[in-house]
């Protein structure tokens, strides 16, 4: 693993834990999800009522038992026929979670992880077909990690060149929010997801 790797590794640790520090700040408790007994997670820590668990993130790491191999994307690489960018895999690779709300200039933004194992199986299978979608399109291959609350906006990583972009589905990118994926993780800030 590179320094920038690790780097960025601690950012999405740090991030996280940011997250759920905010929660028990404002709501006094850990972010809730709701429970799926078909659905579990090494995330859930403590039931919270009948229908949610309290969760917070976890590293894919401590929650690998022995007999279990690493996440990985070699299975998509080779099914596309390409090498993601490294921030790519780290990002994925680096921490289980649900979903993460946060806040940069550009407004309110939810970052995607995977819940569980099986989660970061349907992951890259929603990331093939991303790209082959964009390659269909003649698109620069890109590689979605948050969504917007604007309809169809994703926010994304050029996975030629490490960038972040915002992205409407089946378009190009159109605005850069920054040169790497570190940077912009940077740039945010946890925020507590609004109830309706």
């Amino acid at each position: 693993m590179t320094s920038s790797n690790k780097t960025l590794a601690e950012l999405i640790i740090n991030f996280s834990h940011n997250y759920c520090q905010l929660h028990v700040e404002k709501l006094g408790h850990l972010p809730l999800v709701e429970h799926d007994k078909q659905w579990l997670s090494p995330c859930e820590v403590a039931t919270h009522d009948e229908t949610h668990h309290l969760w917070q993130a976890v590293t894919v790491k401590s929650a690998r038992t022995n007999d279990e191999e690493e996440l990985s994307f070699s299975n998509v690489e080779s099914a596309l026929n390409l090498t993601l960018h490294q921030d790519i895999k780290t990002y994925f690779t680096t921490i289980f979670s649900s979903d993460i709300e946060a806040q940069c200039v550009e407004g309110k933004l939810t970052l995607l992880f995977a819940w569980n194992k099986d989660d970061f199986g349907r992951l890259q299978e929603n990331i093939i077909g991303h790209i082959l979608m964009k390659q269909k399109l003649k698109q620069t291959e890109t590689v979605f990690f948050a969504v917007t609350d604007e309809e169809d906006m994703i926010i994304s990583i050029d996975n030629n060149s490490g960038e972040v972009w915002v992205e409407q589905v089946g378009c190009k990118p159109h605005k850069k929010l920054s040169d790497t994926l570190a940077q912009f993780i940077e740039q945010l800030t946890p925020a507590i997801p609004s109830i309706d």
